[in-house]
């Protein structure tokens, strides 16, 4: 349910990383959580997560969404997780609203993708909030999406968390089981991210085709994408602050912001 409650929320976009940050406690899952605690407890979330990549936009309108275990060769704990939060047909149906004349499909079938329930599980463990799916269109360019991004900005007006979940910088054909490694073109990249996300530079972030070593640290957009719906959501009266930030694995950045 929306509630239409006199508070801004801010929007985040959170870098996910590997599904396991679901069963660990790290400074990311530290930092997430003692973000979901500074800001009280909102109507409902929107989750625009990597992992839902299709052909036109869905948003899931059922009352109680699936905990969907997209991933494979983990071990039986992480399988074994369930995220029973309800969902939000009338969120779902504000949004087809908000999106016209885009043509926006309430979905029954998906539910939620590790792209958020990985994250959610230490926001809001209690899994006591609505939670509704927006599916990223494939068949659009990135415009499109930072685009959207800024007719979901009403929704912080209506106590709903606007989050974005992805990874800027995701090469998993690169990725390195060592600790402590990281290559250098992903640093690089990770770091020249933050910096224009730091000046407000929306339009190089949207021209993500342009970045310092895009072809290895964007090699497939759907990680990054996520980003530019967060994004849009900024304000000229709004501050960005980094959440977390590094590069784990040799190829995937936990670079997490909140805008608000």
């Amino acid at each position: 349910m929306i509630n239409n409650v006199n508070k801004r929320m801010p929007a985040v976009f959170i870098g996910h990383g590997t599904p396991m940050n679901a069963l660990e406690t790290n400074r990311y899952t530290d930092a997430w959580r003692l973000f979901a605690e500074s800001i009280g407890k909102p109507a409902a979330v929107l989750c625009v997560s990597a992992h839902w990549y299709t052909r036109g936009i869905g948003v899931t309108a059922m009352e109680r969404p699936k905990t969907i275990h997209d991933f494979g060769g983990f071990p039986k704990a992480l399988f074994d997780v369930q995220y029973p939060a309800i969902g939000d047909p009338e969120l779902a149906k504000r949004i087809q609203s908000l999106l016209q004349p885009l043509d926006v499909q309430l979905d029954h079938a998906w539910g939620l993708d590790h792209g958020s329930w990985s994250i959610l599980v230490h926001m809001f463990p209690n899994a006591d909030i609505p939670v509704s799916q927006l599916s990223i269109d494939a068949t659009q360019p990135a415009q499109y999406h930072y685009e959207v991004g800024k007719k979901l900005n009403v929704l912080r007006d209506e106590n709903v968390l606007v989050l974005g979940s992805g990874n800027v910088v995701h090469n998993l054909g690169l990725l390195q089981r060592a600790e402590n490694v990281s290559f250098e073109w992903a640093t690089t990249s990770n770091d020249q991210i933050t910096s224009l996300l730091q000046q407000r530079k929306h339009a190089e972030l949207v021209d993500y085709g342009t970045l310092k070593s895009a072809r290895l640290s964007i090699p497939t957009p759907e990680h990054y994408l996520p980003m530019l719906y967060v994004l849009g959501t900024q304000q000229a009266e709004d501050n960005l602050s980094i959440l977390t930030n590094g590069v784990e694995l040799g190829s995937i950045s936990m670079l997490s912001f909140v805008i608000g």
